[in-house]
């Protein structure tokens, strides 16, 4: 495999097949959560193989200027946890850079603090929708404050909290996990019910850490105030990161991977049981759970998958691998839809109209819908120059696409990748060359 970089354009020519074994970065949702609960906790933690991912970094960037003490070394992070009494009022505004996790999720926190802070974030962060996160936290007692359109920035100042049985409107991990977090600081029960599973991390490592949650089908309760103890953590590897490799073994004729220690979370692995139901070669070894969460190795060979309509209930689960699904639904019998994705309107990017837009651009015959998309099967690719907004999800989306369309792909703003996988291009070539 041959790449060409000339500023952050990155030219990818097709492959005859991808073997060997991947080791992925920490799990990115995961990061996040465990840097966020550490610094809740009282006492020191460490978080081993936390994500590379700029994102992740925005993260411990906040919880800096708030107070808590963040030493970063290789891929371990030390941090002295200040418990529920201990964060400092920042001095100035606090960066999520691109990072929605780092801006909705601390939410939670600031708001019940005594003091004002305002979150800030890049140009696409800033025209990302907050009024889901504003709205929960408003009713426990706190003033948020959003620009023209339910836009960042956002401005909180902090109270004492109450908790509140909160039904959300859309299914979000982001929303669910700052209730929770506000919720660790107020006194009694907060509950959370959400319209449709999502991933279940905080829930997890809240328990492990030390706070008393209860489920009952899709509502989770939590009783405040919650004591965090630190720990020890080790992130999994990441689910979403190794989706493209996956997508991109199943497509090249020829391939084998082996994807090592990667988190299998239930809630995350829709794409494994989708791609498995349509006839993919995927098997799951060496098993084994890691404070709360499954992790295992993922061995996957090239596969004639059957393709057709992702069931609407599965679109959560998935909301992060549908532009490579959409990529991968070309090389499918009978191609791919989807509806009910209209979240991808408000991602990095409008995903849905990127991921049409770059696949009529590769030649590709795709229907784009308000909450999803079309595409045929059996088709073939060509090579084209691919605009990516600056969005790391398209950006490897069709890197993948590249490897089996005919001539040369040139990807726009490739640098994006660094928000989540930041090693992404030379791990591909490490098993395409």
């Amino acid at each position: 495999m041959s790449f060409f970089s000339q500023a952050s354009a990155k030219k990818i020519e097709p492959v005859k097949r991808l073997q060997g074994r991947v080791r992925f970065p920490g799990d990115k949702s995961i990061s996040h959560r465990y840097a966020l609960l550490a610094a809740l906790a009282e006492g020191p933690s460490e978080i081993h193989f936390y994500s590379a991912a700029e994102d992740c970094q925005s993260t411990l960037n906040c919880l800096e200027r708030l107070g808590v003490n963040c030493r970063r070394q290789g891929n371990t992070v030390s941090m002295e946890g200040v418990g529920l009494e201990g964060w400092r009022a920042p001095t100035r505004d606090l960066d999520a850079g691109n990072s929605g996790s780092t801006l909705r999720m601390l939410s939670g926190i600031l708001a019940a603090q005594p003091f004002r802070s305002r979150l800030v974030g890049d140009a696409s962060l800033s025209r990302r929708p907050m009024k889901r996160i504003a709205e929960p936290l408003i009713r426990m007692g706190a003033k948020v404050h959003l620009q023209p359109g339910g836009l960042p920035p956002v401005e909180i100042e902090g109270a004492k909290l109450s908790p509140i049985q909160y039904e959300m409107p859309v299914a979000s991990a982001q929303v669910k996990t700052a209730v929770l977090l506000a919720g660790v600081f107020a006194e009694g029960a907060t509950e959370v019910s959400e319209p449709a599973q999502t991933r279940d991390h905080t829930e997890i490592a809240l328990e492990w850490m030390g706070a008393t949650i209860g489920r009952h089908g899709r509502t989770i309760r939590l009783e405040g105030p919650a004591r965090l103890r630190g720990q020890k953590l080790y992130v999994p590897g990441d689910i979403s990161s190794a989706a493209f490799f996956i997508a991109a073994a199943l497509m090249v004729p020829g391939s084998e991977l082996v994807l090592e220690n990667v988190g299998l979370n239930p809630t995350r692995t829709a794409m494994l049981q989708w791609v498995t139901d349509m006839g993919g070669r995927v098997k799951v070894v060496n098993l084994e759970m890691l404070q709360g969460e499954l992790i295992g190795d993922v061995r996957v060979e090239s596969s004639t998958l059957q393709g057709g309509e992702i069931p609407r209930e599965m679109v959560p689960g998935l909301i992060d691998e549908l532009p490579v699904l959409a990529v991968l639904g070309t090389q499918t019998e009978s191609g791919l839809s989807f509806h009910g994705a209209e979240e991808l309107r408000v991602k990095e990017s409008d995903r849905l109209a990127a991921v049409a837009e770059n696949l009529r651009r590769l030649g590709a015959e795709v229907e784009e819908f308000p909450d999803g998309l079309r595409v045929a099967g059996r088709q073939t690719l060509r090579g084209a120059s691919i605009n990516t907004y600056g969005d790391h999800r398209i950006a490897m989306a069709f890197a993948v696409a590249g490897l089996i369309a005919e001539g040369p792909t040139v990807l726009s703003e490739s640098d994006s990748v660094k928000i989540s996988f930041p090693q992404f291009f030379e791990t591909l070539h490490q098993v395409t060359s």
